[in-house]
Parts: structure tokens; sequence; C-alpha cells
């Protein structure tokens, strides 16, 4: 990989680091803990939170008519949605031993703490778990397609990609025919170290 680009991805994970750690402390102020995964929050704070929610009935009858209006088309996605993610975890629990690909977490993607928010109403929280899961699946899904596009196709485009996925960036250059073969086996033996360092973690 090049040098330059691997110094710019390593101040990238960096920055994302730094990012997250501010996050934190942002929590923190706001009285946010963490107990294995689950959300708690001090009785004071959702007492405080309480003040702040909004009646269901008054919510739905306050509705801006275009929400409204937008109902009919929000919800049937999530048809295709569960579909998409049954065939996906399928496939990867089928053919990522095939290819010696550790499989992707898919409860890593999948958050759901906003239910604990005493701000939100129960319609709030419907639509904040479905944005959730929403969210969730197409970076699983992206993660799944994103290993796979490692295995098989690693090539950078050559035109530029918009929100690229993780490991694109580690890719062969577009072009590169003289080293093309050796790039594959690298990042073949990358996604093989993965799930080797993967079986060693939960020994």
């Amino acid at each position: 990989m090049n040098a330059n680009i691997n110094e710019f991805l390593e101040r990238i994970r960096q920055l994302e680091a730094d990012m997250e750690q501010e996050i934190q402390l942002r929590r923190q102020q706001l009285q946010v803990d963490f107990d294995q995964r689950k959300v708690k929050f001090e009785k004071e704070v959702l007492a405080q939170q309480r003040r702040f929610k909004e009646g269901l009935l008054r919510y739905v009858l306050t509705a801006d008519w275009r929400h409204v209006l937008s109902v009919p088309f929000i919800y049937p996605v999530l048809l295709p949605m569960v579909l998409l993610d049954f065939f996906v975890t399928l496939y990867q629990w089928v053919c990522f031993p095939l290819y010696r690909i550790a499989r992707v977490k898919r409860s890593d993607y999948f958050v759901y703490d906003r239910t604990h928010l005493a701000y939100l109403n129960v319609l709030e929280k419907i639509n904040c778990a479905y944005c959730s899961y929403a969210n969730g699946l197409i970076a699983y899904c992206r993660e799944v397609v994103g290993l796979t596009e490692q295995y098989w196709c690693p090539i950078k485009h050559a035109r530029r990609v918009m929100q690229a996925h993780p490991h694109y960036h580690g890719f062969a250059d577009y072009g590169d025919a003289e080293n093309y073969q050796a790039e594959l086996a690298r990042l073949r033996a990358e996604l093989m170290n993965m799930r080797q360092g993967d079986a060693g973690s939960n020994l």
C-alpha cells in the first residue's frame, strides 16, 4: 500500500478515536452510564428527562401533515430490509467459511439504546428503533460486502468513491497490472489473518 495513504488512514483512525473520546465526555456530562452495553440513568436524571416528554396523543394530533403523508412510504420499507438482512446473513454464514473470512458479528452493528430516553414517547421510540435497525443493517451489509470485495476484486476505482467502506483504501491501485496478483494475495492473506485473530481472541 502507498505509504502516504497508509499514513492518512492512521491519522483518520486517530481522529475517530479522539472524536469518540469527546463524545464519551459529553455522555458523562449528561450522566449517562453503561453497564455491560446497557444504558443506565440515575432516577433524578430520568425525572428531569420526563419533564420534556411530549404526550403521545398531542404528538399525533399536532403532527405536520407532510410527516403523516410520508408514513405509508416509510414503514413498508421494513419488509425488504428484513429480507436483505436474512439473505446477507445467510450468505456470509455459508460463504465466508469457504473463503476463510471471519464472519461479521451482526450484533455489533445494531444499537437500540434510545428506548432508555425518558423524554421520548412510545411512537418516537418506535421510530428511533426503526432508524437504528435501518442504519445498523446498512452498516452491517456494508462490512459484509466490503470484505467480499476485498476477497474477490480489491481494486480501487478510477473515479472517486463516495463514503467508501473502511477496507477500500487498502485495495490495489487502479491500472496497476504488474502488482495486482501480489496485492490480491496480500489482501486475501489479511482476511485470513483477521479470522485467525478472531479465533485466538475467543480462546
